[in-house]
């Protein structure tokens, strides 16, 4: 993969299996996107979580520059047995770097709780790589929509595991940089949204530009 361009990156569970099944776990994952884009970072998770929520920030503030990431993060969603998200490469190998240790960690972490041993995601994760503005802005919503589209959720901005609410400015702080790319304001960007909420019919239409042999 290449430095400074845009992939989308999709992983699946074996099988099919549920591995985000709570708010815990769901969280779990949300958080170890955000961290470990730092190449720097080397604490224990539990570590890390113990600091107070202004130790965390500046801890992680120190990091964020651009020769101590692997990936900038434009976009992501978590469902229940696989997820999605949007990079872009910074370092020389980033997204295969940041990827193997996302996967890893969390692998890790699942079976600890559920007793259970053995691989978690479905084989090497899928890349495409992005190849105009066009395609990466569809693409966010194609994401932001997947939990409408599953009947999760009745609108995006309801699914608390995507960045969506990132991209409308409800949060103080947003790990997601989407600005450079995204030159909708949070108002344009809602109804971009919601004039596609019955994305699912019309998938087939777009459905080449994101996927090669994989589905979600």
């Amino acid at each position: 993969m290449v430095n400074n361009e845009y992939y989308h990156i999709f992983s699946r569970s074996i099988g099919g299996y549920v591995i985000f099944n709570n708010k815990f776990e769901f969280e779990r994952m949300s958080d170890l996107i955000n961290i470990l884009r730092h190449k720097s970072f080397n604490y224990q998770f539990s570590q890390f979580k113990r600091l107070s929520k202004d130790d965390q920030a500046d801890t992680l503030k120190k990091f964020d520059s651009e020769n101590e990431l692997f990936v900038d993060i434009v976009a992501y969603c978590l469902m229940p047995t696989h997820f999605h998200l949007i990079l872009r490469q910074v370092s020389d190998h980033g997204i295969t770097k940041y990827i193997a240790k996302l996967l890893n960690s969390y692998s890790k972490f699942f079976n600890i709780i559920h007793k259970r041993s053995g691989p978690l995601w479905a084989g090497r994760f899928k890349n495409i790589r992005i190849v105009s503005d066009e395609q990466l802005l569809h693409l966010t919503r194609y994401i932001h929509l997947n939990p409408c589209s599953a009947n999760l959720a009745k609108n995006a901005e309801d699914w608390k595991y995507s960045s969506y609410n990132e991209y409308l400015l409800k949060f103080d702080s947003s790990f997601c940089n989407f600005k450079p790319v995204i030159d909708l304001s949070p108002e344009c960007y809602k109804n971009f949204i919601n004039d596609r909420k019955d994305y699912q019919q019309q998938i087939s239409l777009i459905k080449h530009l994101f996927f090669e042999d994989y589905s979600g």
